[in-house]
């Protein structure tokens, strides 16, 4: 059975690797007439180094959604996201401070620029970085240019956040797997709703006790770099602060698995606290699947540098409940604590008590947890319109 899965699964791959092989030759008869753009994903680093990844693709223009969209249109705009025409090999420059690199995209258009002995870093949290195209060219839009953003942490910056995405700060169902791809692709970045409280607490960790330490924020997560663009349109709307993000290639995603969660996770927390390595840090994750084992193994990698982690609770089987007990001594006795919590606010009340935050941000936490709280789920939401086979929100376009 092992062997007929392989089998079909390096079936589907030629079939994919194909059919991007002959999209892309008809493309380039067309000498590229769409045009063409850079897509930068949020990058980070310090005075040793800066590194930020991106994208080159054809311009299909923005995917817009709203409250209001029908579901079939939430799904082909999920179907849009993944069906991108990616340009591989593209010929990309980066400017940083008046110095210039070249680099390639790989197969997937995905590349990487990076800046060594970066002197005379400011001392702001975002720092901006442009791209040029050099190839190929459209002839639609000869010249295609992009800003990014780089996150670093400047000098008042007291310990940075690692935070995983999935059923941390956005609603999932990562323990039933039906219910996460019916949201998934059924709901949007409007109606996928966060996690009570999430946006008031992290907001408080990134301006520390004080107020004003800009605490830099990561966000590491097993989805594909193709949902980028929807996770930072629902960061916006429901004022969670932004970070850099690390996701995965989709071609590691198939039908038949979703690739290595942990190994992922763990190769970019540990990257991330390498790179910033005059940081303590804040670990916040969920217990629906590997999280806690994967910090407990960070702690033990990274001794006296994690001041607490937080786990949302999501997952009710007793046997969890328990192992994660287990994990919650394993880590006090190195010095750390791992925190079950319910919400954001028991998680805030516990920070606020060995000062990562202000006390006077948990009145502002409580109060936005219960306005998430009041708010319908995206699981409800879907499960409403469904259920109404005459409601507007399926028929409508």
């Amino acid at each position: 059975m092992a062997d007929f899965k392989s089998k079909l699964e390096r079936f589907f791959e030629r079939v994919e690797s194909s059919a991007d092989r002959f999209s892309l030759k008809r493309r380039q008869k067309r000498n590229y007439n769409n045009a063409l753009k850079i897509v930068p994903f949020f990058g980070y680093g310090t005075r040793e180094k800066i590194r930020i990844r991106g994208r080159v693709v054809e311009d299909e223009g923005e995917i817009i959604s709203s409250e209001t969209d029908s579901v079939w249109r939430n799904i082909k705009n999920m179907y849009r996201r993944f069906e991108t025409d990616e340009i591989p090999f593209a010929r990309v420059k980066a400017i940083f401070q008046n110095r210039e690199i070249e680099t390639a995209a790989d197969d997937e258009g995905y590349f990487t620029a990076e800046f060594s002995s970066v002197e005379n870093l400011p001392e702001n949290l975002w720092q901006e970085i442009g791209f040029e195209l050099l190839e190929p060219v459209s002839l639609t839009n000869p010249q295609t240019f992009a800003i990014g953003q780089i996150l670093t942490a400047p000098a008042s910056a007291k310990f940075g956040v690692i935070s995983d995405i999935d059923d941390t700060i956005i609603t999932t169902n990562v323990v039933n797997r039906l219910k996460m791809l019916i949201t998934t692709i059924a709901a949007n970045e409007h109606t996928r709703v966060p996690f009570e409280g999430v946006s008031a607490f992290y907001k408080a960790l990134q301006k520390g006790v004080s107020g004003s330490e800009s605490n830099p924020i990561f966000y590491v997560s097993s989805s594909p770099w193709n949902l980028y663009g929807f996770l930072i349109e629902f960061m916006r709307k429901n004022e969670i602060p932004f970070g850099s993000i690390f996701l995965k290639d989709f071609g590691s995603h198939t039908i038949f698995h979703g690739g290595d969660h942990q190994t992922h996770k763990l190769e970019n927390i540990r990257h991330i606290m390498e790179t910033f390595r005059n940081l303590p840090f804040v670990l916040i994750g969920d217990s629906g699947e590997q999280d806690p084992e994967i910090y407990r193994k960070i702690i033990e990698e990274f001794p006296n540098r994690i001041r607490a982690v937080y786990i949302r609770d999501v997952n009710p089987n007793p046997l969890r409940i328990e192992a994660i007990g287990k994990l919650i001594t394993e880590v006090s006795e190195t010095g750390s604590e791992l925190v079950f919590a319910k919400d954001s606010e028991f998680a805030a009340r516990h920070a606020a008590e060995i000062n990562l935050i202000s006390p006077d941000e948990l009145p502002n936490i409580r109060t936005k947890r219960k306005i998430d709280e009041a708010a319908p789920t995206a699981e409800e939401i879907v499960d409403e319109t469904l259920n109404n086979p005459e409601s507007p929100a399926i028929t409508n376009e």
